[in-house]
């Protein structure tokens, strides 16, 4: 497969590696196979998260601004300045935060696993998550959401 023709989820997967693929195996009690369901199980739920929030007039706002600073390339503020989120990681960082939760509870619910595991595994997920959307962002100049998350709006 192409690296144009790749997947956001295989992106995902290619950036976690085999030994944080395994760390999450581990912490699920499951197998490769399994956690590499798990992972797709989670970035699908964190995109659809992420286009929900985008279309709701509460998030709308902040989901396009930390799209906008994702796809300008430009470093997040730093300190004091800055208001976005995990480890400076600016505006998506902490959208992608607070998104995680609710990602994470509806693969415990659907799969049956315990949350505070799914819990672990999408926080596990987010900056790999986030270093794809930027990887995407720096390729795609110009494109939206939907072309970050694979196209679709």
């Amino acid at each position: 497969m192409s690296e144009s023709s790749d997947s956001f989820q295989d992106e995902v997967l290619a950036e976690l590696g085999e030994d944080r693929l395994a760390e999450i195996a581990t912490l699920a009690g499951t197998d490769t196979a399994g956690a590499r369901a798990l992972v797709n199980g989670s970035v699908s739920e964190l995109s659809g998260e992420l286009r929900q929030a985008a279309a709701e007039p509460a998030g709308a706002d902040e989901v396009k601004a930390a799209v906008d600073e994702v796809v300008s390339g430009e470093p997040p503020l730093q300190g004091v300045a800055s208001f976005g989120g995990l480890a400076a990681g600016g505006l998506m960082a902490g959208v992608l935060a607070k998104l995680a939760r609710p990602a994470a509870h509806a693969v415990a619910k659907r799969t049956g696993l315990p949350p505070a595991t799914v819990n672990r595994a999408v926080d596990l997920l987010v900056p790999v998550v986030l270093a794809v959307l930027t990887k995407r962002a720096a390729t795609k100049k110009g494109g939206g959401l939907g072309d970050l998350l694979d196209g679709g709006k």
